[in-house]
């Protein structure tokens, strides 16, 4: 099991870099932070860009691998974003993973483009979105044609320090979405049962949790993928609770988990209030008596452990 925080983008840098310095020291495989102009219940706190937040974290860094939770394309071109990750990946020494979801038409998408679109208009875009930011990201002239992108001979050296390009991990709990991420992904990622932020104990997501990964061996099946070169990755928190209420809690879910098949679980670092509140002192003891125990991963084998067997 690998182990992973999302840091909100919520703090003005002189005070997020501690965060990010320490998710490092705490031992954290990979550390994330969301990619969204605004978000639910914060939308009138700070609140800052995701890119420019992981140049800096990477700047500071030297071995954890960094990623976005998730780009989606409610606010985000496939031209301009591709070359945003392939500059970040390269400050980054190739220690990142760009992470994909196609958006739950929220606020950002109000602000954007107030067109409304159905759950099959947004899983058609996001699989051009993320089958146009393949091409970009892999070809060092691009080029796409589809019903919403179309673009030609976009230039892209250096490309990315990753060969064939940066890892993607793809947010998807539908057949479609799991579909795509069998074809595209190196890491899949679930936030477990469907449903409004009401967090379920982690012991009865359990369920759930099976039955997810059960039909994304059968889509791996559909698109001829060996489902083992596929890793799976449990964002906790929203819908999946209790997690980091404990050390004991922490170890327990782990074990479930991992016995599940799940090879990536993440927290986030807990908050003061609402949403994601918690004690920090639990996070240290986390890493004082579970992570840090473990054998030292270097900053290249994390990142290929995260990024998976190849597509």
């Amino acid at each position: 099991m690998r182990h992973g925080v999302v840091i909100l983008p919520e703090r003005r840098w002189s005070e997020a870099r501690d965060q990010w310095v320490r998710a490092e020291r705490l031992g954290f495989d990979h550390a994330w932070t969301y990619d969204q102009l605004m978000w639910r219940w914060l939308r009138d706190k700070p609140w800052f860009a995701s890119v420019p937040t992981l140049a800096a974290a990477a700047a500071v860094t030297s071995r954890i691998t960094l990623g976005t939770m998730v780009a989606t394309p409610t606010y985000r071109h496939p031209v301009t974003l591709a070359k945003e990750l392939m500059s970040l990946e390269d400050i980054a020494g190739g220690r990142f993973v760009c992470g994909l979801g196609a958006g739950a038409g929220g606020l950002d998408d109000r602000v954007v483009d107030p067109t409304e679109r159905t759950p099959r208009q947004r899983a058609d875009r996001f699989a051009e979105f993320v089958e146009a930011l393949d091409r970009l990201l892999t070809d060092r002239v691009a080029s796409y044609a589809g019903a919403h992108y179309d673009f030609r001979d976009v230039p892209m050296n250096p490309g990315c320090l990753t060969r064939p390009r940066a890892p993607f991990a793809v947010a998807a709990t539908g057949p479609r979405g799991m579909r795509l991420a069998a074809r595209q992904a190196d890491t899949w990622v679930t936030a477990g049962p469907p449903g409004r932020f009401d967090a379920l104990p982690y012991e009865k997501a359990l369920p759930e949790i099976a039955r997810q990964l059960d039909r994304l061996d059968t889509a791996c099946a559909a698109v001829g993928r060996d489902p083992a070169t596929l890793n799976r990755l449990l964002l906790t928190g929203a819908l999946v609770g209790g997690v980091l209420e404990s050390v004991e809690s922490y170890r327990d879910a782990v074990g479930r988990f991992g016995e599940l098949g799940i090879t990536d679980l993440v927290v986030h670092w807990p908050r003061e209030s609402f949403p994601y509140q918690g004690d920090p002192r639990v996070l240290e003891a986390v890493a004082d008596e579970v992570l840090l125990p473990r054998p030292h991963i270097t900053g290249a084998t994390a990142r290929q452990n995260t990024a998976g067997g190849g597509r």
